[in-house]
């Protein structure tokens, strides 16, 4: 829990427009994305935002489909939360924190029909592609779900599929062929604070934080999941001013991710 002498200072230092470390209620803290950084992976990417960093990494593998969806790719999303990123995270089972982090993000990527999974069967009701994504925090410094999410749909759009031979993939083979992708939907965190809303919240803004709301955006502007936390209501105005920083807002993150994909 953040002691409430430094979310009293956050808070008073809010009221007046400002955020302890300089910048405005709606900016993000510089952002960096470098692809390819794993080298055993399908396809991968780096995001640092500020003093926090991400790593993504996408494999792929062969599985069979799911009962309902027999012609359907899979697709799966990892996070874990290691203390070499935080002293706050402890070794053991996956948090809440880490199970919330996929969630959010698979949500956000699912419903925004961003992969077509059509094209991931192999054969019907038999064999499909296993697309796994595991997110790995670096270094923590707050605001873990959107910067999880740019690096997860950075390493998706990098990956290249490997070489499949007698229905099993060649290990460390690749095909060139990409993964059928069709948006880029991003999720982007509001927090409230008081009566301040700010996007990009470091760990002392996040850890006082009275509410919050991630809102997943597509290309076009629209909202394709949302997922609140914190315990203080949220009034309309709120909601309203919400997602209307998260469409500007989804919209810088994704010119970021086409510059670092070479589609800019």
């Amino acid at each position: 829990m953040m002691n409430q002498g430094v979310k009293d200072h956050i808070l008073q230092a809010l009221n007046k427009g400002i955020r302890l470390d300089g910048r405005k209620k709606d900016e993000f803290r510089p952002i960096e994305i470098k692809i390819g950084v794993v080298a055993t992976a399908e396809g991968s990417a780096m995001v640092t935002c500020g003093d926090t960093q991400v790593v993504a990494g996408v494999k792929m593998d062969v599985a069979k489909p799911y009962p309902d969806s027999q012609e359907d790719g899979v697709m799966m999303f990892s996070s874990e939360m290691l203390p070499l990123s935080n002293p706050q995270f402890e070794p053991g089972p996956p948090k809440i924190e880490s199970i919330e982090v996929a969630r959010v993000i698979d949500r956000g990527i699912r419903e925004g029909k961003a992969m077509d999974t059509k094209k991931l069967c192999i054969t019907p009701g038999e064999l499909v592609w296993n697309v796994m994504v595991d997110v790995l925090p670096i270094n923590y410094d707050g605001n873990l779900i959107d910067i999880g999410g740019v690096a997860s749909l950075t390493a998706l759009y990098n990956a290249r599929m490997p070489k499949l031979e007698n229905d099993k993939v060649v290990p460390g083979s690749k095909t060139g062929e990409k993964i059928p992708l069709n948006a880029m939907p991003l999720p982007v965190t509001i927090g409230k604070i008081g009566d301040n809303l700010i996007v990009d919240p470091n760990d002392a803004e996040y850890q006082s934080l009275d509410a919050r709301l991630t809102i997943a955006v597509l290309e076009d502007g629209t909202l394709c999941a949302m997922q609140k936390g914190g315990n203080a209501s949220l009034t309309v105005k709120d909601l309203n001013e919400m997602i209307d920083l998260a469409v500007q807002k989804s919209q810088e993150l994704r010119g970021l991710i086409k510059k670092a994909l070479g589609m800019a």
